[in-house]
């Protein structure tokens, strides 16, 4: 394979030559290897397949100790032990460590050994930081800039220099180290509680059903002559609220989409209309109230229009929606969704109106972050991954679609960039246009695609509408935590813990839930999963161990660490039990109904007599 990779390559220069004389040529990232995507798409591939191998050794304890009973296994065990080591010696002579991994004391030797490699994988690790810090553009020798300083230059440097032709492209990862958290200046507060989540709507535009009483903004305000003691007030509401429980937890549109039919014009194949080029299309960036309320009436006039969202999940619990674009056949439009927060359910008007068409790519997780963030729903949407599955296009994407139908090659340079950032430098700008620019011509050539897959009937488009009428109904939902939500995480680990180690993650994983709550974090900033296993598996007696398990250590993680030691002494005060599947009686847990104890919480965090400090939390 190889050998014909090589030769394809070879052919393809040639003809390169002949075609074009003066091309200059490129020089080989490192031998064998003509850029770092290659480079890095090999070492994956040999990575997954050591990974993979590994998955098919014995395992420790009886399994092994049984093969090691035969000899052949053990002079095997012997020669790809000396082979391993040799190895990762010359690795560690590569970066500069302490390689004596074979010149070990047969007694001590795997502790000594095991040291070695921490040690080497510290230094490793903290050279892999200096690049990435260095190729981001931040120095680490220089100060920590105050808020609002404006985002350093691209670095441009030979690993991430993308050569196409004479130009040259590079990656940029942009990040917002100082900025400003959003949810600060959120006028409402985000909920973070352990309760279940319901809808932000409190109007109902396009309504054919109206808007359950207690989805109304005045319908949780008790009435102030309510002349019964405060104790029968808080069993009234209680009573309210368990009575109005299904419509809490509804989907809002549910009976508008249930009854929906494809618009008849669908049933036609369309004549695609090209887009403007991008340069010459106006984009307008909308930061106000009055911009937002003009741009929805420019919407309600229109039969269909495109949509994308700009997502940020790392420094928040339940992530934020920063950015909206939305595109006409004449105009982009770039929307501040944290700045405009509040107001964006205006946008409801013509989100859910029956007779405009709302073009998606991938609407699954747009369709969720609509409604946790804004309240914003859509009826009648067009999602275009769902048209390119249903035409076997092999590749689902949107870069891939641009490219075959509209010969543009998407810029990603900006898709690991920080969307909280304010204010958004033009080149991202003018990638969050891209984004929605060519998408209702894509749609147009979809459709026309798909009828004439169906050799000329709608019925393959009526698959695709419903499809994405389905995606429509879904409703976000709250990650709850419960007595036994560590168990998933646990048995995708495929670990087999003890009854301390098991204890040891469930309180980890309790804490890591409660910190990313109050904290408003993402459980991966708070402590990561391995991090978390590793912290777990070790036990370690003293804090310094804790952080040795760390690598970097997450600062919550610092500030938190005799919290931390205190629940890894809790761990390891319980009685050893080998090979635990957490279950209750071992972990002494109470058993308590989870939704009891949230329909609980929700009428004592709206007692009006209880103490605003006082804080409801699971019980362990």
């Amino acid at each position: 394979m190889a050998a014909s990779t090589s030769d394809g390559g070879s052919v393809k220069q040639s003809n390169n030559s002949i075609s074009e004389d003066t091309e200059p040529s490129t020089e080989e990232f490192c031998p064998g290897f003509k850029d770092v995507d290659a480079f890095v798409k090999h070492g994956l591939g040999a990575v997954v397949a050591a990974t993979k191998a590994s998955a098919c050794l014995p395992q420790a304890g009886d399994e092994f100790d049984f093969y090691r009973s035969f000899p052949g296994f053990q002079d095997f065990c012997a020669i790809q032990g000396d082979r391993l080591l040799q190895t990762m010696s010359q690795l560690m002579q590569h970066y500069g460590c302490s390689s004596l991994m074979k010149d070990r004391n047969k007694l001590t030797g795997l502790e000594d050994r095991f040291d070695l490699v921490v040690e080497s994988n510290d230094v490793v690790l903290e050279k892999v930081g200096i690049m990435l810090d260095e190729a981001s553009g931040m120095n680490r020798s220089q100060p920590v800039m105050p808020t609002g300083y404006q985002p350093p230059k691209i670095v441009v440097s030979s690993w991430n220099r993308k050569v196409r032709g004479r130009g040259a492209q590079t990656f940029c990862l942009l990040q917002a180290k100082n900025i400003q958290r959003p949810q600060l200046k959120f006028k409402e507060k985000v909920d973070n509680s352990n309760t279940p989540f319901v809808s932000k709507i409190f109007i109902k535009p396009n309504a054919t059903k109206p808007l359950p009483s207690c989805l109304k903004r005045n319908y949780h305000e008790r009435p102030e002559d309510l002349d019964v003691p405060a104790a029968l007030a808080d069993f009234i509401h209680q009573l309210r609220t368990q009575e109005h429980m299904d419509d809490m937890f509804s989907h809002p549109y549910q009976y508008e989409l249930d009854h929906l039919v494809m618009p008849q014009h669908l049933g036609h194949k369309p004549e695609p209309q090209m887009y403007k080029p991008l340069a010459e299309t106006s984009c307008k960036f909308i930061d106000t109230l009055e911009d937002l309320v003009a741009l929805n009436e420019k919407l309600a006039k229109t039969t269909e229009f495109a949509v994308d969202l700009e997502h940020h999940s790392y420094r928040s619990f339940l992530g934020i929606t920063c950015l909206m674009q939305i595109s006409t056949r004449e105009e982009d439009f770039i929307i501040d969704a944290l700045e405009l927060r509040s107001e964006m359910n205006v946008l409801n008007e013509s989100f859910t109106d029956p007779t405009i068409i709302k073009v998606f790519h991938g609407a699954d997780l747009d369709i969720e972050w609509l409604q946790k963030d804004f309240g914003v729903y859509v009826v009648n949407m067009f999602d275009t991954h769902q048209a390119a599955r249903s035409l076997n296009l092999g590749r689902n994407s949107l870069d891939h679609l641009l490219k075959v139908f509209c010969d543009v090659d998407s810029n990603k340079r900006y898709q690991l960039a920080d969307w909280r950032i304010r204010p958004l430098p033009e080149e991202m700008l003018q990638y969050a246009q891209a984004d929605t620019h060519y998408l209702l011509y894509v749609y147009d050539r979809l459709r026309a695609d798909l009828f004439d897959a169906a050799n000329g009937q709608p019925s393959l488009v009526q698959v695709v509408w419903s499809k994405s009428k389905d995606l429509c109904l879904k409703k976000y939902v709250k990650p709850i935590f419960t007595e036994d939500s560590y168990m998933e995480l646990y048995r995708k680990q495929k670990k087999s813990f003890n009854s301390q180690q098991l204890m040891a993650f469930r309180l980890l994983y309790s804490w890591r839930d409660k910190m990313a709550r109050e904290e408003d974090e993402s459980t991966g900033y708070v402590l990561p999963n391995h991090m978390m296993m590793k912290i777990a598996e070790e036990l370690p007696k003293e804090p310094q161990g804790i952080v040795a398990c760390c690598n970097p250590t997450p600062p919550l993680v610092r500030q938190q660490l005799n919290e931390l030691h205190q629940l890894i002494k809790q761990a390891r005060e319980i009685p050893l039990l080998k090979g635990v599947n957490g279950s209750r009686h071992v972990l002494q847990t109470p058993d308590i109904t989870f939704y009891l104890t949230i329909l609980v919480s929700a009428s004592f965090s709206s007692c009006p007599h209880r103490n605003p400090n006082q804080r409801w939390s699971p019980v362990l």
